[in-house]
């Protein structure tokens, strides 16, 4: 029954129609499909499909700025087209970890859990741990569901994660981040996870168990000891230069690249660093291979060669010839793409 809306919905969007985006909604409603399946089989499936054209080159930045600006505007009048539910559930806070700017998902889940019977806090993207917890202290929350897409901010979720326990709240994490069957989520203390809005939802019904008393982030991370992660991070600016010059004897037509073009490739080097320095938080070098064969297809989708990347990654790993555990990350990481572009 979705499935009408969804296209509708699509075409909207797409055409940047705000007005015929919010009339989808209602008139979705009207018809009687259920609230929840509105956000999350038509909006959340319209938004998924939305990063998922940008991926493949079939909308620009631009349109997927425009799009997801539109689904948050909808989404920001859905609660006026319905009746106020009443709240008899506890009370959680929802909330982006630090750096995230992706909150859709967690705005989506928000509008699940007031349906549901929750009273929420919907704090938004990009919270710092410091201002979360003085809210928890404020308001006595029964949860905190804390969202991240982006496997980089997995440090500071860490370290959020660790400051709402200490606040005596129990998180349940979700996003893309957190890996698609909650590794991280599991790995970085959190007290849940669940893949998706409805599942979140679900195992809030019952309460969270209580947090672990005396708990400390390197319980959860004994390879951090070996200072890998904090010496790769304190010098990944020096590392992303030195890799732009050694591709630049390496590849003489980069000596011909505009300004722009130089930038771009010096932002392509720092996502490969920081991606590497957030598999050695996590001690998982898939991490770094998955991420470098995402990054492989979008290059390939926008016709530049993925073996492109090979170079950077030699380079980067003579930089690191002192650190083991980066070493085997590049390893692994060219291995897979030499297959790939092969």
């Amino acid at each position: 029954m979705t499935s009408d809306y969804f296209e509708r919905l699509w075409q909207a969007v797409t055409a940047g129609d705000e007005y015929a985006a919010g009339d989808v909604v209602v008139s979705a409603l009207g018809a009687g499909v259920d609230a929840e399946s509105v956000l999350l089989d038509v909006v959340g499936a319209v938004q998924r499909k939305v990063g998922q054209e940008w991926a493949a080159n079939r909308l620009t930045v631009a349109q997927e700025h425009a799009a997801t600006a539109i689904n948050d505007r909808v989404l920001a009048g859905f609660g006026y087209a319905l009746p106020r539910p009443r709240e008899h559930r506890g009370r959680i806070t929802v909330a982006c970890v630090d750096g995230e700017w992706h909150a859709m998902p967690a705005r989506l889940l928000a509008e699940v859990l007031k349906l549901r019977g929750f009273q929420v806090d919907y704090l938004g993207a990009q919270v710092p741990a410091p201002h979360l917890v003085a809210h928890l202290h404020r308001t006595g929350p029964d949860a905190v569901a804390l969202s991240a897409s982006l496997a980089t901010r997995l440090p500071a979720a860490h370290a959020t994660i660790t400051a709402c326990q200490a606040a005596a709240t129990p998180v349940i994490a979700g996003g893309a981040a957190f890996g698609h069957d909650g590794r991280f989520a599991r790995l970085l203390g959190a007290d849940a996870w669940a893949p998706d809005a409805r599942a979140a939802a679900d195992l809030l019904t019952a309460p969270l168990p209580r947090p672990r008393a005396g708990h400390q982030p390197l319980d959860d991370l004994p390879h951090l000891a070996d200072q890998e992660y904090t010496l790769v991070t304190r010098t990944s600016g020096q590392l992303v230069k030195a890799v732009l010059t050694g591709l630049e004897d390496r590849v003489p037509a980069m000596r011909r690249y505009t300004e722009r073009q130089r930038q771009h490739t010096a932002e392509d080097i720092a996502h490969i660093v920081e991606y590497l320095t957030v598999s050695l938080y996590v001690g998982d070098e898939d991490l770094f291979t998955a991420f470098l064969t995402w990054t492989a297809e979008i290059l390939s989708a926008r016709q530049v060669p993925a073996g492109s990347l090979l170079p950077a990654l030699e380079l980067l790993r003579g930089e690191l010839h002192d650190f083991p555990r980066s070493q085997a990350m590049l390893d692994a990481a060219r291995t897979r793409l030499s297959g790939i572009v092969g």
